[in-house]
Formats: structure tokens, sequence, C-alpha cells
């Protein structure tokens, strides 16, 4: 048996990169910050705040839910497991990249008031023509 799950709660560091590939399937990438407290040892040695990146891909539903509702600053919970992959560049030189592909998403941080505001002001649907 083996178990390939990554569960992260951190918050999202630019923008969503959201496209669209083949068929109009929606596919997001988030960048996600995960910070570890500093601390100081007995012997009064400080261990600074460590922060690590996260690359998180997001596919069809998930990745459209992104696109209306998460923004720079927003906190997630992310679900997936780990993917790794590599690739060479222009120059020749191969690149190695680790990834969570999400399949869960929760969003916890609050509505904020600018996202309040957006909502109050958004235009009317337009009235459908009677004939």
């Amino acid at each position: 048996m083996s178990l390939n799950k990554v569960m992260l709660i951190g918050n999202v560091g630019r923008e969503p990169e959201v496209r669209y590939v083949e068929e109009g399937v929606a596919t997001a990438v988030v960048s996600l910050a995960t910070s570890t407290r500093g601390y100081t040892l007995p012997n009064g040695t400080i261990v600074p705040e460590r922060t690590e990146w996260h690359r998180v891909l997001l596919w069809r539903k998930l990745a459209e839910v992104v696109e209306k509702y998460v923004h720079t600053g927003d906190k997630l919970f992310i679900e997936g497991e780990l993917r790794t992959r590599s690739y060479t560049d222009k120059q020749g030189r191969t690149h190695h990249v680790t990834e969570i592909w999400g399949n869960n998403m929760e969003m916890l941080s609050t509505k904020t008031q600018s996202q309040q505001q957006a909502e109050q002001t958004a235009p009317a649907a337009p009235e459908k023509c009677p004939f």
C-alpha cells in the first residue's frame, strides 16, 4: 500500500494564473505560502521564521472557482497529491519542478470589504426580450 497526500493551509502569494485548455477545460496555478514560526532555543540562538512556497495546480470546477473568488492574500486549505516533473530549457539545462495537484480546496478567508462592494455595485442582469 502507498499514499501520496498533501494538505496545506497558506496564503495566496499572487493573483492565480487561470487558462483554458482543450475543449474549454479550466486550469489554475496558485502560488501558496506556508510558514513555520520562528523561535529561540534555550541557549539563546534565534531560529527565524521559515516560509515555503508551493505551486498548486487545480483543474476544472476548482480552477473556475479560483478564477472568480481567489485573490492575493487569501487563505486557502488545499488537499492533493505531490507530483514531480523535469524539463529542459532552451539553453539545454534540466530543471526539476515539484507541484501539488489539488483535488480539494476550501477558502478560509472572510470576504473583504472590496469584494462586498464589488458585489453590491455589479450591474444587474439585462432583462430578457419578451419576443
